[in-house]
């Protein structure tokens, strides 16, 4: 199956009631084990890269590997770029084939934000692309993005509403108290605060910074309608665990295949664990 876009899959979503995964890819091992993963569940999926991926990879690499696994599928795929800050740099993804990109103007003023993002999305869309856009500012630390936990900013609903009007963007994350990287306690999201926003947007709704957050939460984010939602690190500390036990317990294994191989075998039950609690499962 081709490339689709986030439009698209999103669509769907708001349909079914569930949310889609996208899981953030660095090298070969992580692409095959989310397009794998994706197969076996039978779901749509959104493999994204953010800035550090281009810079660590090449977006020459990242797209040909994406491109590669896509061949192999049956599923539809999206490509998507995660945390875009710039215009040149959105303009660049869509030039190398990604069916969505996420324009992060959040550090901005809301009117300045808009335009920025209003800029983006009419060339996306004239493209035939689809664009994510931002409000209100998500905790952590993602790439060369930081946000000092005394400056996160919930989204405003009503906000919200005047952003998605005035930019057409085809879906919005919102900040409602996760956070990007590893959680030092259990996050609480502020649910009456999404409810609030999905009342006043017709666009489907992002949930960044999953990694972490328990399962009755997710659960309950999808409910009140976040219909995509963001997954790394959980990938990385999958990753990083497989090779640690490999070199522990076999230190005289020098063999890459042998080193990485079980790396993608943890990080694709962790994706396909990922999309049956979404209710992505069974939807392509």
């Amino acid at each position: 199956m081709p490339f689709v876009t986030l439009r698209e899959v999103l669509a769907e979503a708001k349909r079914g009631n569930y949310a889609v995964g996208a899981f953030n890819t660095n090298n070969m091992e992580i692409v095959q084990a989310i397009v794998e993963a994706a197969e076996e569940e039978k779901s749509p999926v959104i493999l994204q890269a953010s800035q550090g991926a281009l810079k660590y990879a090449g977006i020459e690499y990242i797209t040909a590997m994406v491109q590669a696994a896509v061949r192999s599928v049956s599923v539809p795929v999206v490509l998507h770029l995660d945390h875009g800050t710039s215009f040149e740099q959105t303009m660049q993804c869509l030039k190398y084939g990604f069916t969505s990109v996420m324009f992060d103007g959040s550090k901005y003023p809301l009117a300045e934000n808009i335009a920025l993002t209003r800029k983006v999305a009419e060339v996306a869309h004239a493209m035939g692309a689809s664009i994510e856009g931002e409000l209100g500012k998500i905790g952590g630390t993602e790439d060369d993005i930081s946000v000092a936990e005394r400056d996160v900013l919930f989204t405003d609903p009503a906000e919200a509403e005047q952003f998605v009007a005035e930019t057409q963007v085809d879906a919005l994350a919102v900040a409602i108290g996760t956070a990007h990287g590893p959680y030092k306690g259990e996050p609480v999201l502020d649910f009456e605060r999404l409810a609030a926003i999905n009342s006043r947007v017709a666009a489907p709704l992002v949930l960044h910074g999953a990694s972490g957050v328990p399962d009755a939460s997710i659960k309950r984010a999808i409910e009140i309608g976040i219909q995509k939602i963001n997954i790394d690190t959980e990938l990385r500390q999958a990753f990083t665990r497989a090779v640690r036990q490999v070199v522990e317990h076999q230190p005289q294994e020098f063999d890459p295949r042998k080193i990485l191989g079980p790396a993608k075998e943890e990080m694709k039950q962790i994706v396909k664990a990922k999309m049956r609690l979404f209710g992505c499962s069974g939807k392509a």
